[in-house]
């Protein structure tokens, strides 16, 4: 049987003791003194501690060959659109979207042609995508060739910082609705544009509160 070590002095005591026979010091049944860990508890910590970082860096490391993968399976931007979207990005900037802007030009990976999880999952008519936590935004040709201005792609860039941030596609929707005038995208400038029409077929679609203004009570309720 084995016996007691006491933590003041250092005797080892017989296993029944329940005080030191040297210095008196009271002996916790699992063999240590009151207030002191026994090493069975230090060592289960320690288990523990090891397998939550063990299983946090194997996460971070699947994200990581994730993120990896999908940009290695997708194009960059070419020179030219990179500056097409220099010029929208700088338009949300002069706008006051300083935190969107910080998103696109610091953590948003641009890229022109689907990764294997955009092909893999599919995707509606879009002008872009973003694979979020990734932060990868895809870019369709639609991007570039279907709107009119610098203005339209600055809308559609406010549209993916959202999603960058995590929002789902309602919020989006609104969040870019209610904030359009900032960039001088009104139904007065653009009514009959293309991505006008199919960007209020998609907000009255999910965010229809939006549209129950008015004395008709059918109006945009963020002209």
């Amino acid at each position: 049987m084995s016996g007691k070590k006491c933590p003041q002095c250092g005797l080892v005591n017989f296993a029944a003791d329940l005080e030191c026979r040297r210095c008196g010091a009271f002996l916790s049944r699992q063999g240590q003194a009151l207030g002191e860990e026994t090493e069975e508890g230090k060592g289960g910590r320690r288990s523990l501690k090891k397998k939550l970082l063990w299983i946090i860096g194997a996460t971070f490391s699947v994200l990581f060959l994730c993120y990896v993968s999908l940009l290695a399976s997708s194009e960059r931007l070419n020179s030219e659109q990179k500056q097409v979207v220099y010029r929208a990005t700088a338009l949300l900037e002069q706008n006051g979207f300083k935190g969107d802007v910080f998103m696109l030009r610091h953590f948003a990976s641009f890229r022109s042609t689907d990764n294997w999880w955009n092909k893999y999952l599919g995707h509606r008519e879009a002008y872009a995508a973003t694979n979020f936590p990734f932060e990868i935004v895809t870019l369709y040709p639609e991007f570039f060739a279907v709107s009119v201005d610098d203005n339209e792609r600055a809308v559609m860039l406010l549209h993916e910082s959202y999603h960058l941030f995590g929002y789902g596609e309602a919020a989006t929707l609104e969040g870019v609705w209610r904030n359009k005038s900032r960039l001088g995208w009104t139904a007065e400038k653009y009514s009959q544009t293309k991505v006008w029409k199919n960007t209020i077929e998609l907000t009255r679609g999910n965010v229809p509160q939006l549209f129950q203004c008015g004395p008709d009570g059918q109006s945009d309720c963020a002209p």
